[in-house]
């Protein structure tokens, strides 16, 4: 493989890790000039990405940015971003991630070989590869079936499908209570486990059959639904997200309440573990840490749920950013945070095996320039 490395990609990164030892500034594309971005870290936060030897990827669809935050060779903290309109649902691994954009699917390839480096920085350069056109269906949370096909959540339309040679998408299942499929987001199907390569639960806010039905059942409508056999897992839970089957158990943030739990299979009920400040959307597990997105309750649709009372009774601000949860202790090990313009983030995905990765988006000057062949 011959490799022409991106010219400016490595300097950007490399200001951007000289300066981690105080909150770095960064205006989003979609904000004006002058609204700023501080990003503040936990002291070891570095550190625990090198020793665990991964790095973190996560979206904000609010400024259109993918995230890869890893170790430099320096030691310190080491964030990339990359601009995709409406980034949401992302997964990946040490050689490919997949990422739903407003009205893309976007698969990115790892281009360097085991042991290559570009610009003597990064060890990944994730570039676009391909794109499958959905137009706005409201991508949320998606997975790798064991086949390697791609499956995700269509929101706009209350169905589970995988990309379409022809068509838009082509739908594999639907909830038993969603009459027909029609662009009206009726119950804000939004969150996919994976167990064993194959879809088996989501998560929805409600079970409404009408146009924007949802939006009346923020506080207690929620459920949990095995895919499989169509039960309802758990139901009572205010604006369910992020369903995961991790270390024999179902877990799920219960987002209007801000908290991380399982779901306990007998009685069906919720077990929380964990408050996190923030409203939650996208988990990940490595180990014994559970790693979660935080937003700030957006005013209207996400204001006015028990997330806020709890904020109050804590003597807590919302938070934007990330937060690793140590499983053992109940205690937060790691964070960082966002305050300013940016003020909600998305989904989450570890990747292992990964020291400091990059990736450059479809219309950054160096992918022009980056040319690689077999």
């Amino acid at each position: 493989m011959t490799e022409k490395k991106p010219a400016n990609a490595g300097k950007s990164v490399k200001a951007l890790q000289e300066n981690t030892n105080k909150p770095t500034q960064a205006a989003p594309p979609t904000e004006p000039a002058a609204a700023k971005t501080d990003i503040d870290f936990s002291h070891g936060l570095a550190a625990f990405l090198a020793e665990n030897s991964i790095s973190l990827g996560f979206t904000s669809y609010q400024t259109g940015r993918l995230y890869l935050v890893g170790t430099g060779q320096d030691g310190k903290l080491a964030l990339h971003e990359a601009q995709y309109p409406q980034a949401m649902g992302v997964a990946g691994d040490n050689e490919r991630i997949y990422l739903g954009t407003l009205t893309q699917v976007v698969r990115m390839e790892n281009v360097l070989a085991p042991g290559q480096t570009a610009n003597n920085v990064h060890d990944k350069v994730y570039i676009p590869r391909n794109t499958q056109t959905t137009g706005n269906i409201d991508i949320h949370e998606l997975g790798i079936r064991k086949n390697g096909r791609l499956v995700y959540i269509n929101t706009r339309y209350s169905c589970l499908c995988e990309p379409d040679i022809k068509h838009s998408f082509k739908p594999i299942w639907k909830p038993v209570f969603i009459s027909k499929l029609a662009p009206e987001d009726r119950c804000h199907l939004n969150g996919l486990a994976m167990v064993d390569g194959e879809p088996k639960y989501v998560t929805a806010v409600c079970r409404s059959d009408v146009v924007d039905g949802w939006r009346d059942r923020r506080h207690d409508g929620g459920v949990v639904i095995d895919i499989d056999s169509n039960e309802i897992m758990a139901e009572g839970l205010s604006m369910p997200h992020s369903p995961r089957w991790y270390g024999g158990k179902l877990w799920v943030l219960n987002s209007g309440s801000g908290e991380l739990g399982w779901i306990e299979p007998k009685n069906k009920r919720f077990n929380p573990v964990a408050f996190f400040p923030g409203f939650l959307r996208g988990l990940a597990f490595h180990g014994n840490f559970a790693v979660t997105t935080l937003s700030k309750p957006r005013h209207g649709r996400f204001e006015g749920l028990a997330l806020d009372d709890k904020l109050k009774e804590k003597d807590a601000d919302a938070w934007c950013g990330v937060q690793i949860l140590n499983l053992e202790t109940g205690s937060v090990a790691h964070w960082l945070r966002f305050d300013g313009a940016i003020t909600e983030l998305f989904d989450i995905c570890i990747l292992p095996g990964v020291r400091n990765p990059i990736t450059l988006g479809p219309n950054s000057a160096e992918i022009r320039d980056l040319i690689t062949f077999e």
